[in-house]
């Protein structure tokens, strides 16, 4: 799979794994992709790699593909294995949004990290920008009151809310730097 035409094969397959079992999971997703295309200006050549990373990110939640309960991890390993994905796609998957914390939690670290090579800083920065801005409804957020959602939703003391909250500094963190070159983007010449 090149990287052309990423898109058009990536929604399709999004929405047949997340619509109907999980609809809201699939509003998250596109409004996750529709945040990458906000930001398309700053990854020149790799928009379309990173919006279809973004519809598809969310994909180890489908029932048919849950196998480790770990949702970057089951997706990753689908895309790889049965959807014979893009290899960037699949990675940007696999760690978006500091997966490796909860991996490392769920004693699943090694693991992910074996599989599945980290893609480039920037491009892993933008993806977590797109998710932690995108509600779980599709519509747009802070990262903030993103992380404060996650927690609530999952709980303080769960694993989930226990990984969000050790994940917030870095999470903040990435998406500034998406925000500074977006920025920086905006005040050169054109």
């Amino acid at each position: 799979m090149s990287t052309p035409g990423l898109t058009k094969w990536a929604y399709p397959l999004a929405e047949k794994l997340l619509s109907e079992p999980l609809p809201r999971r699939w509003a998250h997703s596109q409004g996750v992709a529709e945040r990458a295309r906000t930001i398309a200006p700053i990854l020149g050549v790799d928009a379309e790699l990173l919006e279809a990373a973004a519809v598809l990110h969310d994909i180890g939640y489908a029932p048919d593909l849950a196998k480790t309960g770990f949702h970057p991890l089951d997706g990753a390993r689908y895309l790889r294995d049965v959807a014979h994905a893009d290899e960037r796609v699949v990675c940007l998957v696999a760690h978006h949004s500091y997966a490796w914390m909860e991996a490392e939690a769920r004693g699943l670290r090694e693991e992910l990290e074996a599989e599945f090579p980290q893609e480039l800083p920037h491009l892993a920065d933008a993806l977590c920008y797109c998710d932690m801005n995108t509600t779980p409804d599709g519509t747009p957020t802070n990262p903030v009151d993103r992380v404060i959602e996650i927690a609530g939703r999952y709980g303080p003391g769960s694993l989930i809310g226990t990984f969000i909250r050790r994940a917030e500094p870095e999470v903040l963190a990435s998406t500034a730097r998406v925000v500074e070159r977006l920025a920086t983007s905006k005040r050169q010449p054109t």
